[in-house]
């Protein structure tokens, strides 16, 4: 193996031996969502399957009328029973969220504040929301039922 010194930088000249290039493949997985797509990395011992990020197309905004009316529709309140409730909800949240804290409400999942930023009109904040999926009722009372003995049929 020959060494080429030059003044800013050193060159290698000979034969070398190189880790073997990693091979991807993109595919479309339908089992996730129609958009989903993994992509596999593979090298000569290893493979590592990386799901990428899926683009999210959001539907309608919600207003608060309209959050009123489906607690209405949901619960079978009175609307003039539930409007106060829920503008108080919404400006005790607009306060810890003001304030910087973690919200951790199930269902709606765990918010939290990345990034904020102080302009003109007021305050741009970033979060990070991060919801669970939900768990079939089956499932658990299956499990609750196995843990605990019968006592029943002595």
């Amino acid at each position: 193996m020959a060494t080429r010194t030059t003044k800013s930088t050193t060159k290698t000249t000979g034969t070398s031996t190189r880790k073997p290039r990693a091979t991807s493949t993109t595919t479309k997985t339908a089992a996730k969502s129609p958009t989903s797509t993994t992509r596999t990395t593979t090298t000569s011992k290893t493979t590592v399957v990386v799901d990428a990020p899926t683009p999210v197309v959001s539907g309608p905004m919600m207003r608060k009328k309209e959050l009123v009316e489906a607690v209405v529709a949901r619960s079978g309140l009175k609307k003039k029973d539930v409007k106060p409730a829920v503008e108080a909800t919404l400006a005790v949240l607009g306060d810890a969220l003001k304030e910087g804290r973690t919200l951790n409400l199930e269902p709606m999942g765990k918010v939290k504040i990345n990034r904020e930023k102080m302009l003109a009109s007021g305050r741009m904040m970033v979060a990070r929301i991060r919801q669970r999926d939900p768990q079939p009722h089956d499932a658990t009372e299956a499990t609750d039922t196995a843990a605990s003995p019968d006592t029943s049929a002595e």
